[in-house]
């Protein structure tokens, strides 16, 4: 990948040994039942609504990987960049939050309303039936997403790749693009966790557990959330 590493293993060899052993839960079981069917999670943006909101994800994931992460954002793996983007997108986008966020420039609308983003801003459904800011990788899939597909070509800006390794999960986000997530390691000097790739890049992977290709029984496939039409 120019100028990035590739997917950290890190927290990922249980995983692995599960899959060799056929311990591993079967991908069928972590994605929802049927394609294109939505997670019932109550209100729904319009075409409009959807295109603007989607917009504003992929700027707010972008900066975090042009500029570093902001101390705004501080649950920090794969699922955390997700809820992060989509918090920070059904925020106010007043002065005071471009400041914060260092965003500037020509920016995307806001057309959502004002009643509309607070009923779904850090409203993630649990599998558990509860609500909150707070879901895992698997939930935000499971509860909260409809399947799109396996073909990365079926991908929209804003969508989620799903990689389930067995034990533990892994969530990447499309940007129209290239494809951005964070490695879930610890920070360390020079290294914030943040990753990007242009889809030829994780297609020719060597670690073929990283490819977006239906070929691959590691990718689940691409995922939309399901308030978006």
């Amino acid at each position: 990948m120019t100028g990035r590493r590739q997917p950290s293993r890190r927290g990922f060899l249980a995983a692995a040994g599960a899959l060799l052993l056929g311990t591993a839960p079967p991908l069928r079981a972590l994605m929802p039942a049927a394609p294109g069917r939505a997670a019932d999670i109550g209100p729904r943006l319009d075409a409009g609504q959807s295109r603007a909101f989607r917009a504003w994800v992929v700027r707010i994931a972008e900066a975090q990987i042009r500029r570093g992460p902001t101390p705004r954002w501080t649950h920090r793996d794969c699922a955390g960049l997700v809820r992060f983007a989509v918090a920070e997108a059904l925020a106010g986008h007043d002065l005071r939050w471009r400041r914060a966020m260092g965003m500037d420039g020509r920016l995307p609308p806001d057309t959502v309303p004002d009643a509309l983003r607070a009923e779904l801003r850090h409203r993630w459904k649990r599998p558990d039936g509860s609500t909150g800011a707070y879901v895992n990788a698997i939930g935000l899939v499971q509860e909260n997403s409809r399947f799109v597909g396996r073909d990365l070509r079926l991908a929209r800006p804003a969508d989620l790749l799903f990689f389930d390794q067995g034990d533990a999960q892994h969530l990447m986000l499309w940007t129209g693009q290239r494809i951005v997530y964070h490695n879930g390691a610890e920070p360390r000097p020079g290294d914030d966790g943040l990753r990007a790739a242009a889809p030829r890049e994780l297609l020719q992977w060597t670690d073929t557990r990283w490819r977006p290709d239906a070929a691959n029984p590691n990718f689940a496939g691409v995922f939309a959330l399901a308030f978006l039409t």
